[in-house]
């Protein structure tokens, strides 16, 4: 019996503030679905580190002819055989470095024409103007600094570049909208507590004279508050399934029928990393309009 009085109660406080209660859902859908979201992204830039920083090389650029007559760390000249084997030789005795690979022109600009043929200066460029290279593979990518210091002012060399500090551009990038998303998720966060306090007020006001009657008749403080806690926490819950919705639509449209298909150079998470993210979603929902609207009922109701 009390059972049914206390399910009774729920669906009058539901129906008398429907579009309170609409709006509690919706700001509460909006708020988890970023909250998973950027947890999803921050295991997505963990994943892409983790998969590119393996690849990096340290490229060393030696000086072409182009470079002796424009670029000042190059005046010495082109770089000669003799610089190429001793830069080699050199690298080859590091502990740090894996491995070392020579790229000639030829191969440069070839390589060049895979990756931006289609691009408008791609054919006016000639394998002249290629600059040679090594490619270096190192043991641990963190210790490029060795490789600069070591040949930045190396005769023959025009620059030496850490590929890393290219994709550090894109993580920060990354890592700034994971950022954003956390602080528009706690605004909508703030609105919907805000929205579940006003709810549970004016719900409570609206059937003060019920519960009156049944303080007169010595029911306790929270078999009172049950209604409209369980309330709050139903708004919650199904703010949460929408918030789950909305994540699972996200990865089945926008990561695998849409980036995946497009871009093929990035490693994305797959369903598990998504599915894994619900059950705390659906728990937060769950439980914090639960707890604002018991605190909302003891601080202001004084039930």
């Amino acid at each position: 019996m009390r059972a049914q009085f206390v399910l009774s109660e729920i669906g009058v406080g539901l129906r008398r503030n429907l579009t309170m209660t609409f709006a509690v859902i919706v700001s509460v859908a909006l708020s988890l679905a970023l909250f998973g979201g950027s947890l999803i992204m921050r295991e997505q830039v963990s994943t892409m580190k983790g998969y590119w920083y393996d690849k990096v090389n340290v490229s060393i650029f030696l000086c072409s002819r182009s470079d002796a007559e424009s670029d000042p760390a190059c005046a010495k000249g082109v770089a000669t055989d003799g610089q190429k084997k001793q830069i080699r030789a050199d690298l080859e005795k590091m502990s740090v470095v894996q491995s070392v690979r020579f790229e000639t022109a030829d191969e440069a600009f070839k390589h060049y024409k895979e990756q931006f043929g289609r691009s408008p200066i791609a054919g006016s460029l000639t394998a002249d103007q290629m600059q040679e290279s090594f490619r270096v593979k190192l043991k641990d990518p963190t210790k490029y600094e060795v490789i600069s210091s070591a040949f930045a002012q190396r005769p023959g060399v025009q620059v030496v570049q850490d590929q890393k500090s290219l994709l550090e551009k894109l993580f920060n990038l990354l890592k700034m909208m994971n950022i954003v998303a956390l602080g528009l998720m706690g605004l909508m966060l703030v609105v919907a507590l805000l929205l579940i306090v006003n709810t549970v007020r004016v719900s409570a006001f609206s059937r003060r004279r019920e519960t009156g009657i049944m303080r007169l008749v010595g029911a306790s403080s929270f078999y009172i508050q049950i209604p409209f806690i369980m309330e709050a926490a139903f708004a919650g819950l199904l703010g949460a399934g929408l918030a789950c919705l909305l994540l699972l639509g996200g990865q089945y449209f926008l990561v695998d029928n849409w980036l995946a298909q497009h871009i093929d150079v990035i490693q994305f998470i797959g369903w598990d990393a998504v599915l894994s993210k619900l059950p705390l979603v659906i728990a937060i929902g769950l439980l914090m309009p639960a707890l604002a609207a018991f605190i909302a009922l003891r601080k202001y109701l004084k039930v």
